[in-house]
């Protein structure tokens, strides 16, 4: 912190402002909400910072890579009024959320694993590498089988076929949709994938990609990316873990 801070001298919204790259806007809108402690004002109504403030800012900027805006909103607003055990809990439940991000890509890699017929899909690394053929053949299914083996909603699959994510025949005599085991390995992807976190319409890509390459190769690079951005949440949080503890240090 520069000696200014240490020393106590009293801090302008610019001062805290420039120090973060922000407008002074966005310092008084932190205050605002509640982000900041409440600044003194000046007799003619300017407001006045402390260090606790710029410790404040820092604490809250450090938070959001690994949390989001949201919840390290909640975590300063918690401290701000006094109930440090609340901000715990929020932050309890960060950390779950992402043990549970990096649950679900360890079981997108079981279910790669699984897609291959006869288990024909090994995970190498960051990615997959296909030994066997994937899709064609028999294992027809239909939509209520299907949806209810993914635990969605049949309407769920109609969207992602709406998407492009799967590609399911008409019976000619029923008009029911069949799915074959390329459209059942494609809706098992696009179900994993969601949990990720992946929108739609970055899934379609990753899906029309592994048609075109009859395999699983292409979903490499978006495991490693997905593992990458876990890594960087997790180290993040730790990051703004330290500069909340020294916020806490000096909040009393």
């Amino acid at each position: 912190m520069p000696e200014n801070l240490q020393n106590g001298v009293k801090l302008r919204p610019i001062d805290l402002a420039r120090r973060h790259g922000l407008s002074t806007q966005a310092v008084r809108n932190y205050e605002d909400s509640g982000i900041l402690p409440a600044a003194a004002r000046t007799p003619h109504g300017y407001r006045t910072y402390t260090p606790l403030h710029a410790r404040a800012l820092g604490a809250f900027l450090a938070l959001v890579p690994g949390h989001g805006h949201r919840t390290a909103t909640s975590i300063m607003l918690a401290v701000n009024q006094g109930e440090v055990d609340e901000a715990f809990r929020v932050i309890d439940e960060s950390h779950a959320q992402l043990l549970d991000d990096r649950r679900t890509l360890q079981a997108v890699e079981s279910a790669l694993r699984d897609l291959a017929p006869g288990g024909g899909a090994e995970m190498s690394g960051a990615g997959v590498t296909v030994s066997g053929g994937v899709g064609g053949g028999g294992g027809n299914t239909f939509i209520g089988p299907l949806a209810a083996e993914l635990g969605i909603r049949p309407a769920t699959l109609r969207k992602w076929e709406h998407a492009g994510l799967v590609r399911p025949r008409r019976d000619p005599l029923t008009g029911y949709r069949v799915y074959d085991e390329a459209d059942v390995r494609d809706a098992r992807l696009a179900h994993q994938l969601r949990r990720g976190g992946y929108l739609l319409e970055r899934i379609a890509p990753l899906i029309a990609q592994v048609r075109a390459a009859g395999g699983l190769e292409p979903l490499e690079a978006a495991l490693g990316d997905w593992r990458d951005r876990l890594s960087a949440r997790g180290r993040a949080m730790l990051t703004g873990a330290a500069e909340l503890d020294a916020y806490l240090r000096e909040h009393g």
